[in-house]
């Protein structure tokens, strides 16, 4: 039988799982592994906890479902490997989620120009992105900057072990600010301007490109980034239906036909994991988080769904308590990493389920802000797709879904960009043609959550008041 592997390198566990070219999941297996925040908003990870967890995920992958004909690599998007010239790591990886380089942003975007940053880029520069990491090194850690002859992505060092191959995807190159996303290759004027080595960068290839082979043979696909591969597992594979992620982050993301950015930035404009096709993406840092916060705050022990039932209690609009979700700052619509939550319009009748249902109308007028905003470049869509831990709550998705006042469908499997780097794998393995055949055969629609109508302009109100509390408690903060 046909197997694929798909491995996601993610920031608490590298999972893997095997299907058949039905898109039938056969087995699965994550491993995790520490996460260290040596000073406050640092987040760095040991790369060799990736391989490792790599390792035993394809064992156990193997010994359940056999060879595989084709591996597709996904991972979380922005980290720094730093590599000597014998490839070793030099220093701990620097996250997507480390905050520490907001003055290396200010430098970038003073030296490039804000307004050429975004033409060049698509992007302006931000903490998480790769750029403002490697010249925090410069700055801060100038030995280990001497150092590099190298720099890879997180899943693109796992590949660098699995094959022997420098080599990164257009999907997940577009978040290291250094790549001329209009044109999918390199950016020279970035690099020239900001002093960085080409030499120092991978190959750069479409997402179902072969990358390499492992020692048994086997072909590994470029892969892509987490949210490009992500789509690609819920059918986003296209202009359409948007993809709506509830995890730990929220994620709406649009494919595009072509090439468009924001001109102030304020959503993404990144490569897709599809050749010739690109995404609109805006990202809200703190989704389901938010609900574990409130969870941890309140008592770590409740199970979620005492929560959820609590809060399903109380009306749309939880007599106007509201919650700003900049729990750890935000990207979208405001790049500041300083941003902070609140709940505004507390009374003496809110109980833990009305914190509760006001956490998930927050996050829910948070996914509207980035939809409404991927609407301008992308058109307006019909329908969407929802995944992620958040997505099995039906009260958060209908919430959502209301809010947003669209449809959402889930997929019979929703397995996060593992699925998806699977799908890529399987092309590499010419198993499908292109990316298009591969979802029409292995994603399959489950269920759709209508808006509830009673719900809609109560979230209409109560929307216009969410907008407002940014720029208010910015003010005194």
């Amino acid at each position: 039988m046909t197997v694929l592997f798909g491995i996601d390198v993610g920031t608490s566990a590298t999972k893997g799982l095997a299907i058949t070219p039905d898109g039938d999941v056969i087995a699965t297996e994550e491993v995790a592994y520490p996460l260290s925040t040596p000073r406050p908003g640092w987040s760095e990870q040991d790369p060799e906890d990736w391989w490792r967890a790599t390792e035993t995920v394809l064992a156990a992958l193997t010994k359940t479902a056999g060879e595989p004909a084709g591996i597709g690599l996904s991972g979380q998007m922005h980290g720094l490997v730093a590599l000597d010239e014998h490839d070793d790591v030099i220093r701990p990886a620097i996250l997507w989620n480390d905050q520490r380089t907001q003055a290396e942003c200010t430098q970038i975007e003073n030296t490039i120009g804000l307004e050429k940053l975004i033409a060049l880029t698509g992007n302006r520069a931000l903490t998480g992105f790769t750029a403002p990491k490697i010249l925090w090194l410069r700055n801060h850690e100038p030995e280990s900057y001497a150092r590099i002859a190298r720099i890879a992505l997180p899943k693109d060092y796992v590949r660098l072990r699995l094959t022997g191959e420098h080599a990164t995807d257009v999907s997940d190159a577009s978040g290291t600010l250094l790549l001329d996303v209009a044109n999918r290759t390199w950016s020279h004027e970035v690099l020239q301007a900001l002093d960085i080595d080409p030499a120092w960068l991978p190959n750069v290839l479409e997402s179902p490109t072969p990358s390499g082979i492992t020692r048994d043979g086997t072909p590994v696909a470029a892969g892509g980034g987490d949210q490009a591969a992500g789509a690609v597992g819920v059918g986003v594979d296209r202009k359409g239906p948007v993809s709506v992620a509830l995890g730990t982050s929220g994620v709406v993301f649009a494919a595009l036909d072509s090439y468009a950015a924001d001109p102030e930035a304020r959503v993404h404009a990144f490569c897709h994991a599809v050749p010739g096709a690109w995404h609109a993406m805006g990202v809200m840092l703190s989704a389901a988080g938010s609900l574990t916060w409130l969870r941890d705050a309140t008592d770590s022990g409740t199970p979620f769904d005492v929560l959820l039932n609590e809060a399903a209690a109380w009306p749309a609009g939880t007599e106007n308590l509201l919650f700003l979700p900049y729990l750890a700052g935000e990207r979208t619509p405001y790049a500041d990493p300083d941003a902070r939550g609140a709940f505004v319009g507390l009374s003496i009748r809110h109980d833990r389920g009305a914190l509760t249902r006001a956490v998930l109308e927050g996050v829910a007028f948070g996914l509207r802000d980035s939809l409404d905003l991927t609407r301008e470049l992308g058109g307006v869509p019909e329908l969407g797709r929802i995944s992620g831990g958040g997505a099995r709550s039906r009260l958060w998705a209908q919430i959502i879904a209301s809010v947003l006042e669209l449809p959402l469908e889930q997929v019979a499997v929703d397995e996060g960009a593992a699925f998806g780097a699977a799908i890529l794998g399987g092309v590499t393995a010419n198993v499908w043609p292109d990316v298009h055949a591969a979802v029409a055969a292995t994603v399959k629609p489950r269920g759709l959550i209508e808006p509830v109508p009673d719900w809609i302009e109560p979230y209409r109100e109560q929307r216009e008041r969410y907008r407002a509390l940014y720029p208010a408690l910015k003010a005194v903060r």
